[in-house]
Order: structure tokens, then C-alpha cells, then sequence
């Protein structure tokens, strides 16, 4: 809202009320890569204010007062308020935005369903922190592994909030396959739209590039037909893609916290404010039985996004190698819903 003073006819805008953004896991290495662009304005915008709650477990609180006092030092004027704590009731009280980074971390010898069934019981407290306490219109991020079955449960346990409102992060996965093919066409990164990652946030979700497109010096082909190379796109391309994570962590003994947070910015931010005409991004959403997806898993789907509001992207073929490579997902998404909920009985 602008207002003019002709007295000394100085143009003043009002600020908007801050929102509240409540960030889990924030004394780990994720959290502390996505802070300071939260706070800066990079995903709400650069003239929302903020009141950012950091939650951790209890015995991080010590670190997690380190980061409170370098947010506070770098003195960024749309930062309200930052509050530390260990419980989740009070951190999800009025919130506008949950961005759930912290789980339980996969150690040596687990198994992927170990980690699903060590996470389920903090996810469901999460959820129902958030039923109990934040605002109805508030929109969730889950990030912390396995993420489409995180984001499930906290939706399970939060039945007053609407399903739509939660989601999970393969915004990374699509980045990394935006990524393989601009390197392997010597293009931008933003020279490659329409990709797709179906599925889960695992070893089985299915990087697509059948409609995806590239422009090459102004001029817009099909991505597959510039790469000229299906046996790259069905082999090293899809693994390359689905185990980035494991060869980052092989790399340099620590799992992606740049790219991850980076990734964030880009899901929220696009939530937030919407996608471009004309082109879509993927995101792990509530299955409404789209594309023959069993409804009840969070999903990654192609998707545009107006007004906040999410569409999954509609009508597009799907051949018989897609048809095979989404329903092994979906399987999986299956199977890990039903053990996650035995946990929370």
C-alpha cells in the first residue's frame, strides 16, 4: 500500500505483516545453507517481513544459538524476530510456512525402512503440532528423508489442515536433471525446460525427459531429439540422476546441503509466487489418482502453480518404459505408507 505525505512529499509504502516460518532441523548443515536466504527476502520477497522460528531437538539448542546470533549479526531489515526451541507446539503457534528439514539421520547399516520407521513418530508429532497450532492456510515442506512418506504422515496427523497444503522436495531432483542434460548440450541450465521427476524422493523416482524441451540459440526442440542419444537417456542419465545424492556423500563425506537449500528456495518461492507461463516444475504432492497414481501418497508430479495453488499438469502421454518406471515408484510410496502408519499406531 503506498501512501504520499505532500507535506515534505516523501513517497511511503507500508510493509506487510510479517509471516511466520518455521524451519525444523535447524541446526544442521541444511538449515544453515537456507537461513540466510529466507531471511534475506530471496523466497517471500523482498519486501515481506519475517519472524523465522528454528526448531531442533533439545540438546542442539546450545549450536542452535550460535545460528540465532549470526542471523542476528547480519543485520537483514526484513527479519522481525528469531526464536529458538525445542518444542514443537510452541514453534508451529500462528505459523504461515513449515519448511521440515530435520529427521532422524540414516546411519551405517540402516536399511531405508529402518530410517522410515526411526522418522515416522517425529513426523506424526510434527503433524499434529501443526493441526493444533499453525494456520489453516499454511503450506509444508517436508524435506527430511524418506520425504513423500514424511510429508504423508504429517498430512495424516494434521486432518484439519488441507491435504493440498503439504508437499515434498524433488525440486533437487529436477534441478539435477535440468542440470545433466544443459552439461551434456553445453547449454544453460534455463535452456532446458519440462523435465519431469515422478515418484518418490529415492532410488526409484523416475527422471523423465520425454517432454522436456531444449532451446538451442532461439530456436525450441524436443530434448530427447537434441540429445540424439536414448540409450544415455534410459541408462546413465536416469542412475546418474537418481543416485546423485549417494555420490555427493561418497564425494565429500557429507550429504548435498547447497543444492538442497538452494532447491528449497526454488519450491517455496515457486509456491509462493507462482510458475512462469508456460512452464512447470515438479513436486511432490497429494496423489488425487492422476496418471493411474493410487491416491494417498505424496507424488511427484508436473505441476504449474497460480495464486498459491498448486495443478498437477494434465493429458500428457506416457509411453510403456514411463508406465513401468512410475508404477515401481508408486509401489514403493505404497508399501512405505502402510509401514510408516503400523509405526503410528
Amino acid at each position: 500500500m503506498l501512501a504520499l505525505d505532500f507535506g515534505t512529499f516523501q513517497l511511503k509504502v507500508k510493509m506487510p505483516e510479517p509471516i511466520r516460518v518455521v524451519v525444523t532441523g535447524a541446526a544442521g548443515q541444511i538449515a544453515y545453507a537456507l537461513l540466510y536466504s529466507v531471511a534475506k527476502g530471496d523466497v517471500f520477497g523482498h519486501d515481506q517481513p519475517l519472524e523465522l522460528v528454528l526448531l531442533d531437538i533439545a540438546p542442539m539448542l546450545v549450536c542452535l544459538n550460535g545460528v540465532v546470533m549470526e542471523l542476528q549479526d547480519c543485520a537483514l531489515p526484513l527479519l522481525k524476530a528469531v526464536i529458538p526451541t525445542a518444542d514443537a507446539n510452541e514453534a508451529f503457534k500462528n505459523a504461515d510456512v513449515g519448511i521440515l528439514v530435520g529427521a532422524f539421520p540414516r546411519k551405517e547399516g540402516m536399511e531405508r525402512k529402518d530410517l522410515l520407521k526411526a522418522n515416522a513418530n517425529i513426523f506424526k508429532a510434527q503433524g499434529q503440532a501443526i493441526n493444533n497450532h499453525a494456520k489453516k492456510t499454511i503450506k509444508v515442506i517436508v524435506v527430511g528423508n524418506p520425504a513423500n512418506t514424511n510429508a504423508m504422515l504429517c498430512s495424516h496427523f494434521a486432518p484439519d489442515i488441507p491435504k493440498e497444503n503439504f508437499s515434498a522436495l524433488t525440486r533437487l531432483d529436477h534441478n539435477r536433471a535440468q542440470a545433466q542434460v544443459a552439461m551434456r548440450l553445453g547449454l544453460a541450465p534455463q535452456a532446458v525446460q519440462k523435465v519431469i521427476i515422478w515418484g518418490n524422493h529415492s532410488s526409484t523416482q523416475y527422471p523423465d525427459l520425454s517432454h522436456a524441451t531444449v532451446n538451442v540459440q532461439g530456436s525450441v526442440k524436443g530434448a530427447r531429439d537434441a540429445l540424439a542419444d536414448d540409450n544415455w537417456v534410459k541408462n546413465d542419465f536416469l542412475t546418474t540422476v537418481q543416485k546423485r545424492g549417494g555420490a555427493i556423500i561418497a564425494a565429500r563425506k557429507l550429504s548435498s546441503a547447497m543444492s538442497a537449500a538452494k532447491a528449497i528456495c526454488d519450491h517455496m518461492r515457486d509456491w509462493w509466487f507462482g510458475t512462469k507461463e508456460g512452464e512447470w516444475v515438479s513436486m511432490a504432492v497429494p496423489s488425487d489418482g492422476s496418471y493411474g497414481i493410487k491416491p494417498g501418497v505424496i507424488y511427484s508430479y508436473p505441476v504449474t502453480i497460480k495464486n498459491r495453488q498448486y495443478s498437477i499438469v494434465q493429458g500428457l502421454p506416457i509411453d510403456d518404459f514411463s508406465r513401468e518406471k512410475m508404477d515401481a515408484t508408486e509401489k514403493e510410496l505404497v508399501a512405505e505408507k502402510e509401514d510408516a502408519l503400523s509405526v503410528c499406531q
